[in-house]
């Protein structure tokens, strides 16, 4: 009978640690990074019309839209979708943009700016 017991009570701390750690995914926010994850050189094409987004309603009241962007990834433009985030107080959210300079197309990363 001990042994039954010892198994049952391992199999209930295997089966809450799994489920503690399955809740502990981190995925870091898409365009918070200036420059980084961003393509910073010069394209010769130009990129596509933005997209249409449905945005639905936001997760959390107060959380702003963060606007996809088309980023250059393989050789071509990929849209990247955008997504709500949790305002920052004392920032204001710079969309991602490409400005077009006299080789080519460059790439600004969206980014969070002192007001």
């Amino acid at each position: 009978m001990r042994k039954a017991e010892i198994y049952i009570r391992n199999l209930a701390v295997a089966a809450a640690v799994a489920l503690t750690v399955s809740a502990c995914v981190v995925v870091p926010a898409r365009g918070y990074y200036a420059g980084g994850g961003y393509y910073t050189g010069a394209v010769t094409i130009a990129p596509p019309p933005p997209q249409v987004e449905v945005l639905g309603a936001p997760p959390v009241a107060g959380y702003i839209w963060l606007g996809g962007y088309w980023n250059w990834v393989g050789g071509r433009h990929v849209w990247v979708g955008g997504h709500w985030s949790a305002p920052r107080p004392g920032y204001r959210w710079e969309p991602a943009r490409w400005e077009h300079r006299g080789d080519g197309w460059y790439m600004h990363g969206g980014a969070w700016m002192r007001r």
